[in-house]
């Protein structure tokens, strides 16, 4: 019986203890427009645990993001739910990112996405919508910092109630 009391616990601390648990739900983007290339150039950094939660939650389950188990429709998955979270619009015009690809973090707990928005003159406005992960989690914060026209530079910090933010320059 006391053998009972002692494994029951344990057994279930181990059934829901998560490996790469972290306390605190973030992102972190760098947008930054690339005058002599014409471009604006993002990249963005995601706790995988909660990008797999986010996509299990809308059906993709199982997709093992950047490890050798990587599933063959992974990023398909991962490139409609950021274009459905994070839009941009430049002077007023919503302008579609090409999704260049993901690799994982130095730490293996998170992964780096990068996207180019091309043909890009040198714009006036920036307005974001970031919607990422805050479906999900109640306490997500999406830390949007901006290298604009002529190396202006902002800083936005979006959570669940201000998903759309504007910069001037």
């Amino acid at each position: 019986m006391s053998n009972l009391l002692f494994f029951c616990p344990v057994a279930l601390l181990l059934l829901t203890f998560k490996p790469y648990l972290h306390e605190f739900h973030a992102s972190k983007c760098l947008i930054e427009y690339q005058a002599e290339e014409k471009t604006v150039q993002i990249s963005l950094h995601l706790f995988i645990d909660d990008v797999e939660e986010a996509l299990r939650r809308k059906g993709a389950d199982k997709l093992f993001l950047c490890t050798e188990k990587e599933s063959k429709q992974a990023e398909v998955y991962l490139e409609r739910y950021l274009r459905q979270n994070l839009q941009l619009k430049l002077d007023g015009r919503e302008r579609p990112f090409r999704f260049l690809g993901k690799e994982a973090a130095d730490d293996w707990m998170g992964m780096w996405c990068y996207f180019e928005i091309g043909e890009v003159a040198p714009f006036q406005e920036l307005i974001i919508d970031n919607t990422l992960l805050t479906e999900v989690f109640s306490d997500q914060k999406n830390l949007v910092s901006i290298v604009g026209p002529d190396h202006k530079k902002s800083s936005l910090l979006f959570h669940k109630q201000k998903t759309q933010q504007r910069v001037a320059f």
